[in-house]
């Protein structure tokens, strides 16, 4: 398991070490899904260049990198093409609507148990967590992002407490668990 759940995303140049770590590649072969779904409103489309940013600043080369809204589907198998999954902020009531109606939360979990890598930012994050009914089911709590104030840095334990904050400059790391689950 590789996921990275932030508020901002790669917005630290530790959470962006963390990342290139995590990819356990070389960044110019790193193949990259980036979905913007939740950008709906204006604000969440006016943050769409940074996090695209956020791989190009990694090294991931931009013909590396396929924009895919969630119209349709994708199959495991197409999935497993990809390094990493980018999932931008914005409404995260519509990010969970289109993951379920289009069966992309099954292959994304499916994705996941198979050692790919996931980067939720914001609403890309929280559908992981219990925040809302029919969610993915990652972390059995609740999450918030964009805290003034936050989880002290460090190793958590499983399972973990009812409620994690995330500030804009910190980052849910899991990598293998139940051991790797630490806030940085």
């Amino acid at each position: 398991m590789r996921v990275l759940l932030t508020s901002a995303g790669l917005e630290t140049e530790k959470i962006k070490e963390y990342f290139i770590k995590m990819s356990e590649k070389d960044m110019l072969d790193v193949k990259a899904l980036f979905i913007p779904t939740a950008a709906i409103d204006p604000g969440a489309i006016a943050v769409l260049p940074k996090c695209m940013n956020d791989l190009l600043r990694c090294g991931i080369q931009d013909k590396n990198i396929k924009v895919f809204d969630l119209y349709t589907g994708i199959n495991l198998d197409e999935l497993l093409k990809y390094d990493v999954v980018y999932i931008c902020g914005g409404d995260t009531n519509y990010l969970l609507e289109r993951v379920n109606a289009t069966g992309f939360g099954m292959t994304l979990m499916e994705y996941i148990k198979a050692n790919g890598m996931v980067i939720g930012v914001s609403a890309g994050s929280l559908i992981f967590a219990n925040n809302l009914p029919d969610n993915l089911g990652l972390i059995d709590t609740k999450l918030e992002v964009h805290c003034p104030e936050g989880e002290k840095s460090g190793k958590l334990k499983y399972p973990l407490k009812d409620n994690l904050r995330l500030t804009n400059t910190s980052a849910l790391a899991m990598w293998g668990f139940p051991d790797g689950l630490e806030v940085i």
